[in-house]
């Protein structure tokens, strides 16, 4: 059986990226088809099912929102037309040994009193500069590097301006996130809440660059809680994509990317609905690690990554948690952080005493609980980093329950009762990650952000051969469901600029457009 068009472009992967591409493609009049063999769109923006419940089992915040309103200004639409936001005021609430706390919040001199009361006025003044310098940081890359095609480090110098040596040396490339921390805070739980954003694309603060110090100026810059949960996102940009026409198949895996003779050219895809769609051009929305077996059916995925991002282990269930006051967003941080940095990177293994994030997706941002208790518990969601070795380890109910174990007694040394029922719980480890996103060994966010080149190494949208482009986390710019749809976005735009040079394809002028009317039904439980 075959369908598709010459002309068509076939999306491999409904995640973040792969709906962005469409809409960019959609938006520019052209036939998009997005192919994906999970039941429905997101990607790692996933939706499970635990105790009767819907529960978010991805990423749980948004950020970056001019992302979006960019992308849905090409629909004729915006954002917040489409789906509920609440811009968030506590953006992370954090807790040590002990109960001590601290909550940041999105306003930098709010914050500078909160840190000054919790380790004095030094640290006060450091938290200031350190603002300044991370929005610093920010600001220089935000158009020469997170928004633009994959630059080297000398394009990049060139756009950052080479007769300005000043702003390049503040993007500290080459010192590492958690020596820098040094120089703005002597409290080392400081350095360990600020550390933690290099966890954000899977890397250890101890090891990453300095440079992700931008992603403290995301947040300041706004984080937002969706109504329904994040994964109403993929469902809307999947609604929208379909009124401009784009077809999306689930349920189906594609098995190969067809080439020409040559072998040098895309022709189309192969499912394993033993479908043939022809296509000129391809997307690939999927980790960077598992398109060479579709180039090459028989091919066997490589082992031996070099340089994985972390990997984690989920757990969603309905709970009644006591003792100290969640937020929205709360992170229960380990006695020793590098240790547990070691036993994942180093000695591949869980941590004993690891670091617990937990999304409490039925409270606000402050943490009032939006829905009336029934006595069956709040959805709750923890997450541990974990290596990524999926691939190579399946993990037994034992191994689980002693991380399960491990999770429980840090937040109890913390202040947090929250006994994990075993029976109600959805989890996923390394090795199921690997299951869902074949080729990673279940690290979540492509390669890890090792060193002043990591950056430099993830793959540009520009795919091996002619016709094949390249979108997701684990390609430019990087991880994160902002940082994916604007791989997908980059993308789409060199796409559609190689098929204008070859004079096949006339680009649709998108100057606004009829408004479009909300594609989302509110089911929001």
């Amino acid at each position: 059986m075959s369908g598709g068009t010459e002309d068509s472009v076939v999306i491999v992967g409904g995640g973040m990226g792969g709906l962005s591409a469409a809409l960019v493609l959609a938006s520019a009049g052209m036939k998009v088809v997005v192919i994906d063999g999970a039941a429905g769109p997101g990607g790692k923006l996933r939706q499970v099912m635990a105790g009767g419940q819907p529960f978010d089992a991805g990423p749980t915040v948004l950020t970056m929102k001019w992302v979006f309103d960019a992308l849905l200004a090409r629909c004729g639409t915006c954002l917040e037309s489409q789906i509920g936001l609440t811009r968030s005021d506590l953006l992370a609430r954090h807790y040590w040994r002990g109960g001590t706390q601290l909550d940041l919040f999105a306003d930098t001199e709010r914050n500078a009193d909160a840190i000054g009361r919790f380790a004095g006025a030094g640290a006060s003044a450091g938290f200031r500069r350190f603002a300044a310098d991370s929005a610093r940081i920010y600001q220089l890359l935000e158009r020469s590097f997170i928004d633009a095609p994959r630059p080297n480090p000398v394009s990049l110098s060139a756009r950052i301006g080479l007769h300005r040596p000043g702003s390049l040396l503040a993007l500290k490339p080459y010192s590492t996130l958690w020596s820098a921390l040094s120089g703005y805070f002597a409290d080392p739980r400081l350095r360990q809440l600020f550390g933690r954003y290099a966890t954000y694309c899977g890397s250890s603060p101890y090891l990453a660059p300095a440079t992700l110090m931008l992603v403290a100026h995301v947040e300041q810059a706004g984080v937002w809680i969706v109504k329904g949960g994040m994964h109403r996102l993929a469902q809307c940009l999947m609604a929208l994509a379909q009124a401009m026409g784009v077809e999306f198949r689930f349920g189906e895996n594609v098995t190969a990317i067809d080439k020409d003779r040559s072998g040098r050219a895309v022709t189309g895809v192969t499912t394993d609905r033993h479908c043939q769609l022809r296509a000129r051009s391809v997307i690939f929305n999927g980790d960077a690690a598992a398109l060479a077996p579709l180039l090459e059916p028989g091919l066997a995925l490589r082992r031996r990554v070099p340089q994985r991002s972390l990997s984690a282990l989920v757990a969603c269930g309905p709970a009644l948690p006591g003792g100290v006051p969640l937020a929205h967003h709360t992170v229960f941080f380990s006695d020793d952080y590098k240790a547990e940095f070691d036993a994942i990177l180093r000695h591949r293994r869980p941590p004993d005493d690891p670091t617990i994030y937990v999304c409490a997706q039925d409270r606000t941002d402050a943490g009032t609980l939006t829905v009336p208790s029934d006595g069956t518990g709040e959805r709750l969601y923890s997450l541990m980093n974990m290596p990524a070795d999926g691939d190579t380890h399946a993990y037994t109910q034992s191994e689980i329950d002693r991380c399960l174990s491990s999770m429980e007694q840090r937040l109890a040394s913390n202040g947090l009762i929250l006994p994990f029922e075993r029976r109600t719980l959805s989890i996923t480890g390394p090795d199921g990650f690997n299951r869902l996103f074949p080729g990673t060994g279940g690290a979540l966010y492509g390669m890890a952000s090792h060193g002043a080149m990591a950056s430099f190494r993830r793959p540009s949208s520009q795919g091996p051969i002619k016709g094949l482009y390249l979108a997701g986390g684990s390609v430019h710019p990087g991880p994160g469901v902002p940082m994916a749809a604007l791989s997908g976005k980059i993308a789409a735009e060199r796409l559609m600029a190689d098929r204008a040079l070859t004079g096949r394809f006339r680009p649709v002028a998108i100057t606004g457009g009829m408004p479009m009317r909300s594609a989302i039904v509110d089911t929001t439980p």
